[in-house]
């Protein structure tokens, strides 16, 4: 895509002017008038319309030059160089044009000896590779080498979206057009969408994704709470590749499913099946048990799932999950606080699959559920039960002795786990390196003993409000010497 482009310089395209001016529009109702140094539609020629390039990041402030303009740092988060209490302006989307020949000409005679203009192509495209999308569009205006470099496809495999104020909807727009000329209609290359915090994304943006991206594998939305079903249901059912789907805070979201005309179109030997592997619907406080049920039967692949704070979840929809599910290797509950022991009952049907298991502040959970966990799933590495008011030593010694390969261990705020517990951990999870006991009030220097001197492997072990000697705690550190210990005990130091 990227050579090529370059021979298109002077030559008409398709669609040209209905691009310009749909992005050079401001967003929302707010008229603005376009910065000085960006070009609007009239006065450019169909060639310069033809081949613009989509500002950094596709917005500028709407009344400021645009050195004031939000960009994303090399990391991704969106910096401002205005003063901070300066009130947000509305944004505008713009497209820029190719560079003309007269700023071509000046910029080779007073850049004439810089030194990167010596680099070859490959280290240039190195370079890009890491720029974020924004950047990227900027790079594409500088002269007509580095537009033809900065629209390689290689560079285009993922395109990231950030600020609350961005309108995201025509961004998305913008850049699946520029990417769809030289196979109209279809970017083949775009597999990664990343547009966390886009508040202004709609359906709309997501529809556009759906269209023009049938390669995407990944997808993530978090935060984007104007996202509904119909939206995640065109994207399940045009993208079959997708995998990764990040639906965190989008609180309209209460299901997961083909569309109905993709389901008619599906042989009976495929099923209703979607290749996601990766969900994550944290604080999606919709989604019920019936939600859960027919996620689960669409989605038999799932291997990580997410679920913190989906308050509405009852054990019945663990069984659901354990029946059509059966290769889940994570799993969070966390806040789920109708969940009790007969979903944990039905969680351990997971058995060996089951590695990382998150439970915390789900009160209804007892020993009893922590046995069956621990009874059927013996690969577990990563269990989060803080908060779990009813788990005891009883619990904790049957976790010790049937899930060996522990690795991190969070019971912090279990009142009724004291020293006893530990030493049973202790003699049986000696690979332990990760352990919270914070605030719980029945811990004492003897348990914190018995952990340093079994589990030589510790990195990190916080005893915050809890009543340990600092001597226990030196202890400790004599015994685990890469060990971070969190307390609150002043006479330790």
């Amino acid at each position: 895509m990227g050579a090529n482009n370059g021979k298109q310089y002077g030559s008409e395209g398709k669609g040209s002017s209905s691009i310009s001016s749909d992005i050079s529009s401001s967003t929302d109702h707010t008229p603005t008038k376009a910065p000085k140094n960006v070009a609007t539609t009239e006065g450019l020629d169909s060639s310069t319309r033809t081949l613009s390039t989509p500002s950094p990041g596709l917005i500028l402030p709407s009344k400021s030059s645009s050195l004031s303009s939000p960009a994303l740092s090399s990391n991704g988060h969106e910096t401002n160089s205005s003063s901070s209490s300066s009130a947000p302006a509305e944004t505008v989307a713009v497209i820029h044009p190719q560079p003309s020949a007269h700023t071509r000409s000046r910029q080779s005679k007073s850049h004439h000896h810089a030194l990167i203009d010596l680099l070859p192509d490959h280290s240039l495209l190195q370079i890009f590779s890491h720029l974020p999308t924004n950047q990227l569009c900027r790079c594409a205006r500088v002269c007509r080498r580095w537009y033809n470099l900065a629209w390689d496809p290689r560079l285009w495999a993922t395109v990231r979206l950030t600020g609350e104020l961005l309108h995201a909807d025509r961004a998305i727009r913008v850049l699946t057009h520029r990417l769809c000329q030289d196979t109209p209609n279809v970017c083949l290359t775009l597999e990664t969408v990343v547009a966390n915090g886009c508040k202004r994304l709609t359906d709309r943006g997501l529809h556009v994704v759906a269209q023009c991206c049938p390669e995407l594998r990944r997808l993530e939305v978090a935060g984007c709470y104007n996202i509904s079903n119909d939206a995640v249901f065109e994207v399940v059912s045009r993208c079959p590749n997708l995998e990764h789907l990040n639906l965190s805070g989008c609180s309209k979201v209460t299901c997961i499913s083909l569309t109905q005309e993709a389901s008619l179109q599906l042989s009976p030997l495929h099923g209703q099946q979607i290749s996601i592997h990766y969900l994550d619907m944290t604080d999606c406080f919709s989604l019920e048990d019936e939600g859960l049920r027919t996620i689960a039967s669409h989605c038999p692949r799932l291997t990580h799932l997410y679920l913190r704070r989906c308050t509405r979840l009852t054990d019945e929809s663990m069984r659901h999950l354990a029946l059509h599910c059966p290769s889940v290797r994570e799993l969070s509950l966390s806040d789920c606080r109708l969940v009790g022991d007969f979903g944990l009952r039905e969680v351990a049907r997971l058995e060996g699959c089951l590695r990382y298991l998150s439970v915390a502040h789900c009160t209804r959970i007892t020993d009893v559920g922590i046995r069956y966990v621990a009874r059927y799933c013996p690969r577990l590495r990563y269990l989060n039960a803080r908060g779990c008011e009813g788990l005891t030593d009883h619990g904790l010694g049957h976790l010790a002795r049937s899930c060996p390969k522990l690795k991190s261990l969070d019971v912090g705020k279990c009142p009724l786990v004291s020293d006893s517990g530990l030493e049973q951990l202790a003699m049986y999870c000696q690979g332990l390196r990760r352990v919270s006991l914070r605030a719980c009030e029945s811990v004492t220097g003897r348990g914190l003993k018995a952990l340093a001197a079994n589990c030589c492997e510790l990195q990190l072990l916080n005893v915050q409000d809890c009543e340990v000697s600092p001597e226990a705690l030196r202890f400790v550190r004599r015994h685990c010497r890469r060990c971070v210990i969190e307390h609150t005990n002043p006479a330790f130091y």
